[in-house]
């Protein structure tokens, strides 16, 4: 037999109370992540397939440098100039962006042969849409490709472009990269649920 006293019924009543606050902020947390998720992912950049994209469309390729094509202040390495050979051959438009300074983005750019975007202040999308405008491209037809959240892909969800997220190439960041990956990892979180979810 279950008995309870007033005590007793206002504890159940506030533990369900609770309940209830708890569910309205998951639901909060994971609308509000939302604003981060990448329009798809892959473990790497020389994973994409990027011919499939040209046919459903897109012509033109914004990408970051550190850790999305080399290691951070790597130079181009034989893999990164023949993507961009490639890129070229199926008819893509490319452009790196980059938040570093020129000398490190002009260097890295000159040797894969591309055009360049240096202190782009990602995520302002000024220099997103600088990047389309400069190629002849627009929001429908232009990919971007990078490492972080809440940088290079929420720059390109704002600028309404399609935005493809790659895990970093190598571990050692800066310190100030290192605390946004902790909170990278609550957002994804939620956006591998999601597309869980979405598979089923």
């Amino acid at each position: 037999m279950f008995c309870y006293n007033k005590q007793d019924k206002r504890k159940t009543i506030f533990a369900g109370s609770i309940l209830d606050l708890n569910k309205y902020v998951v639901e909060d947390e994971r609308i509000m992540f939302q604003t981060f998720y990448p329009s798809a992912c892959y473990d790497a950049t020389y994973d994409i397939d990027f011919e499939a994209f040209y046919q459903k469309g897109y012509r033109a390729v914004i990408f970051d440098i550190d850790n999305t094509l080399v290691p951070h202040g790597a130079p181009a390495d034989a893999r990164s100039i023949a993507l961009f050979q490639k890129l070229r051959t199926i008819g893509y438009q490319t452009m790196v962006l980059s938040n570093n300074k020129e000398p490190r983005v002009k260097s890295f750019a000159e040797q894969v042969g591309t055009n360049y975007i240096y202190k782009a202040n990602k995520p302002s999308t000024k220099n997103y849409n600088k990047a389309m405008q400069d190629m002849g491209t627009n929001q429908q037809n232009t990919l971007f490709v990078g490492d972080q959240l809440f940088t290079d892909v929420w720059g390109a969800k704002r600028a309404g472009i399609y935005s493809i997220l790659v895990k970093p190439i190598h571990p050692k960041e800066e310190i100030q990269i290192v605390i946004k990956r902790f909170f990278e990892k609550i957002v994804l979180f939620f956006y591998k649920r999601q597309c869980r979810k979405q598979a089923k």
